[in-house]
């Protein structure tokens, strides 16, 4: 048992990390901001430095002062609700009937943009295999670490993406919502490609893999037979008789047991709120914006920081070997040609041009914070080691760092007019909800 005063200094240290935490992924989101990059990079950047990577260098190991051993699983799960938050804003911010009218228009490079970076993903994963068979001695089988590095290869960041629009003028462009509404399709078909594989990994045997998905497909139907239209009267009934407390209440408890409900089933927790979100009523609108959304955005964007500090605590750039860094350029190299060509060749079939079409493909090209989540799964579940974990890790940063970058070479203010469409109501913009906070900023949910 814990001695009472060693529990008060553990709380008392974990404190005082998440206030650093907090301090450090502020001030790097500010610099990141300040060189057109997504606030995400500074937040990501601030966890890896804070990590091993830097801080951990430095005489006295201040990390591990910092954040001793003891002290992570408490931030471990401060990191957790800020991460199911997350997911929830995302599956709720989610708009079905804008995607269904684009349906047509966006399979080519929604499907191209997955298959082609999954299939060179399973490529490298072939190639690399042997030098990270073993995780935490035990033997990774090949079928779950190609299928896992294959799909994290797939993954475009809608959230972030949507904010790299905004800020480069693209939102309201034919290019801007091609690439927002395939994102959109793509995370969703991602996540259901990531909880098949997670199935896989953690099912005893294909009879276990069976239980989970008739478990799976169960929790589905319950959740849109039931959940929904008991979510839509509750809200109904708060909307005249409650108060914001009430609404965001039932919402967070829902997450929750929603979360825990998949966690249980055997996929991870993340596709619970994700799911939630998903079948969550849009209406009354401004009322679940107001008292619902704004809430619990500036709760994650308060917890999600810490998941950047876990997460760097696991990545080592100062310990990657001369292979290592080998294996990052292949994985770059696959990935940015999975999303170039997966991705932009479907839209020069749609009749834009090359440089509109390696748009498209350099902005399905970002990952963001959707990859770290992915990729922090793979750690959780053995899948993937602590080096393997770095280098996807850096990919990630990378990839989502060069889209800023490269959209003015691409498209110059004197092209801006010819690729500018009006602004209609099923435009990019209305993908994605983003509530302007006080100040007229975007939140930090979105990138």
């Amino acid at each position: 048992m814990t001695h009472p005063h060693a529990a008060e200094a553990l709380q008392a240290t974990a404190i005082a990390g998440i206030a650093g935490i907090l301090i450090a992924g502020t001030v790097l989101a500010q610099l990141a901001r300040r060189i057109r990059q997504p606030a995400v990079i500074g937040e990501i950047t601030a966890g890896i430095l804070l990590g091993p990577s830097l801080l951990g260098l430095l005489p006295g190991n201040p990390t591990q002062r910092l954040f001793p051993d003891e002290v992570r699983p408490l931030l471990s799960m401060v990191a957790q609700l800020g991460l199911l938050l997350f997911m929830f804003t995302v599956g709720w911010e989610l708009d079905w009937t804008t995607m269904r009218r684009r349906k047509s228009s966006v399979a080519g490079v929604t499907a191209g943009s997955i298959l082609a970076p999954m299939v060179l993903g399973f490529g490298v994963a072939a190639v690399i295999y042997h030098s990270h068979s073993h995780v935490n001695g035990e033997k990774v089988p090949f079928s779950s670490f190609g299928l896992y590095l294959g799909v994290s290869m797939s993954i475009t960041a809608f959230p972030v993406l949507a904010r790299i629009l905004k800020d480069n003028n693209l939102s309201r462009t034919k290019i801007g919502a091609l690439a927002l509404t395939s994102a959109a399709f793509g995370d969703v078909l991602a996540w259901c490609l990531l909880a098949g594989v997670v199935a896989i990994v953690t099912a005893s045997g294909p009879s276990g893999f069976t239980d989970t998905l008739w478990m799976s497909a169960g929790y589905g139907a319950a959740m849109i037979v039931v959940v929904r239209p008991l979510l839509t009267r509750g809200v109904a009934w708060i909307s005249k008789r409650g108060t914001g407390v009430h609404l965001a209440t039932l919402v967070t408890a829902g997450l929750l047991l929603s979360a825990y409900t998949t966690s249980k089933i055997g996929i991870h927790p993340i596709f619970g709120a994700f799911a939630f979100g998903l079948v969550m009523p849009r209406k009354p609108e401004v009322l679940l914006e107001e008292k619902m959304l704004r809430p619990l955005q500036h709760a994650g964007e308060l917890m999600l920081p810490v998941y950047f500090i876990v997460t760097g605590l696991s990545v080592d750039v100062a310990a990657m070997s001369l292979t290592a860094w080998g294996e990052l350029g292949l994985i770059l190299a696959a990935a940015i040609l999975g999303k170039l060509l997966g991705a932009g060749l479907p839209a020069k079939s749609f009749g834009l041009g090359w440089r509109e079409s390696t748009g498209v493909g350099v902005l399905m090209n970002t990952r963001g914070l959707t990859e770290l989540i992915i990729l922090g799964v793979g750690l959780s579940l053995g899948v993937l080691d602590q080096s393997l974990f770095t280098e996807m890790v850096l990919m990630a940063l990378i990839t989502t760092a060069m889209t800023g970058p490269l959209l003015p070479f691409l498209f110059p203010r004197s092209r801006m007019d010819l690729i500018a469409t009006p602004a209609r109501s099923d435009s990019a913009a209305s993908l994605v909800r983003m509530p302007e906070p006080a100040g007229g900023q975007t939140s930090d949910l979105a990138g």
